[in-house]
């Protein structure tokens, strides 16, 4: 098996690639390594290669990785789905949530969280039956109806595009996400400056960048087939 490093090195080429193509900065990306499904043995490999952002999709294996891991300079993403009877255990122990896709949620973070939550809305606008997430014509709205809520600072959006190898079906996906990020920035929201942009797996992360992702989310590519499926 690959070693962390070299399958690091290879998806920074790629990474800088994509940058060259499409104007960007290598500055604006965070890689998140995501080890929902591998060992902590594999994580620390993660954290050695020099990624300090770890994304998890299930409150007991961030939970179960943190109870190992005690760095500080580890950032803990939580890319999963979160029910709301769950979001107690996990609000306080993660640096970003990608999920947030529900009133039911919010009201939840409102409720339980002892600091202000950055966070993604997770935006569905693929349209399909299988994903979770928000309708694209109901973002404003979301937006606007969690004004309220000071524990929750909306910091961007996130999507998943299909799992294809066709580009054609992938990049108008990550482009709409990226027409609707900016029209919620545009609206001057303090408590939704919305200016990231999480999209992007093991299979389609060069399409996401040249599309403006900000945060890109490699878990098969990066850690091997135990985490199958990315986040």
């Amino acid at each position: 098996m690959e070693t962390i490093q070299e399958r690091m090195k290879f998806i920074e080429e790629e990474i800088q690639a994509a940058c060259t193509r499409s104007g960007r900065n290598r500055h604006e990306l965070t890689v998140i390594a995501v080890t929902k499904q591998v060992s902590v043995e594999r994580t620390q490999e993660v954290i050695e290669a020099g990624i300090n952002n770890l994304g998890e999709n299930r409150p007991e294996g961030i939970l179960g990785k943190q109870e190992e891991i005690k760095l500080d300079t580890v950032n803990w993403h939580f890319i999963g789905n979160v029910q709301s009877r769950k979001v107690k255990d996990i609000i306080d122990k993660v640096d970003f949530l990608h999920s947030l896709d529900r009133i039911s949620i919010a009201k939840e973070i409102q409720k339980r969280a002892t600091s202000t939550i950055d966070c993604f809305l997770q935006v569905n606008v693929s349209a399909e039956e299988t994903k979770s997430g928000i309708q694209p014509e109901d973002v404003k709205g979301f937006v606007e109806e969690i004004a309220e809520f000071d524990k929750i600072r909306v910091i961007g959006l996130m999507t998943m595009a299909p799992f294809t190898q066709d580009e054609e079906l992938i990049r108008p996906v990550f482009r709409a996400l990226r027409v609707l990020r900016d029209q919620i920035a545009a609206l001057n929201l303090k408590h939704a400056p919305c200016t990231e942009l999480s999209m992007g797996m093991s299979n389609d992360y060069t399409i996401a960048i040249e599309e403006g992702a900000t945060h890109i989310r490699i878990g098969t590519a990066l850690v091997g087939m135990e985490s199958e499926g990315d986040g």
